[in-house]
């Protein structure tokens, strides 16, 4: 059964501002925004970048979970996982059987999510969901909605490659989230990694002082010189192979 890496979320205090950037930046497109989202007391975006998502949630009401996560690690900032799977069935059994609580059981329509509790996996919010009837991975996604395909840009970024998750100890981090998700976690130099069938979730040593959490997003790109001009027009500048956007590391490659 196939395991893909296909919506990382970011959490700010004020949603446009990202949103706005990210498109500039990187040339992409809204390709929805979800009305579901307001059940966590929500708003969002998500943008396409070939065949994952870039979401930005923001609140919009008092005392939501998101909320207390930005004061907890201190400004915008990653906020959760998504991978998607032909079927949750499976997953909500594996889990139970070593002790993951499903924090959040999600069902809408056609699409089925398991929001793992941030206390049993650690790192960062963690999701499996499935779509009835998603299996091309350019196929329906139903967080992204019915046409996101029309709103795919790739003259800038083509790819999600990865993310990147941040703690004090990264090997047991990584151990975790390899049992979670049934994938063996790899050493590479200072670094941890757990592969899924589409990109690397990759396990670092948090040094910017903001703790645990998503702290960067690996992202292919198809013109890195159109990106930095645009990165530039916005007071961006690339520093290390990387721009900061909501908070984010955004790590890029050719």
């Amino acid at each position: 059964m196939f395991l893909r890496l296909r919506q990382l979320c970011l959490v700010a205090h004020d949603l446009e501002p990202v949103v706005t950037d990210l498109e500039a930046i990187f040339a992409i497109a809204v390709c929805h925004r979800d009305p579901a989202v307001a059940m966590f007391g929500l708003h969002n975006a998500l943008l396409p970048i070939g065949t994952s998502f870039i979401e930005i949630v923001a609140p919009v009401e008092a005392d939501t979970t998101a909320g207390r996560y930005l004061e907890r690690r201190q400004g915008d900032g990653g906020y959760m996982v998504i991978l998607d799977t032909a079927d949750v069935t499976p997953w909500q059994a594996h889990v139970d059987r070593i002790g993951v609580r499903v924090a959040a059981p999600l069902s809408i329509d056609i699409y089925r999510g398991l929001q793992l509790h941030p206390r049993d996996t650690g790192g960062a919010l963690l999701e499996i969901n499935c779509t009835e009837g998603n299996g091309p991975i350019d196929g329906l996604y139903h967080p992204a909605g019915p046409h996101w395909q029309g709103f795919v840009r790739t003259g800038v970024v083509k790819a999600v490659t990865g993310a990147e998750l941040q703690s004090a100890d990264p090997a047991r981090l990584a151990a975790r989230w390899g049992e979670i998700l049934q994938r063996p976690a790899q050493r590479a130099g200072d670094q941890w990694r757990v592969a899924v069938d589409n990109a690397e979730l990759r396990f670092v040593p948090a040094t910017d002082g903001r703790g645990e959490g998503l702290g960067g997003i690996d992202v292919e790109v198809s013109d890195l010189e159109a990106l930095r001009r645009r990165a530039a027009d916005r007071g961006r500048a690339l520093v290390d192979g990387r721009v900061e956007i909501g908070g984010v590391r955004f790590n890029l490659h050719g």
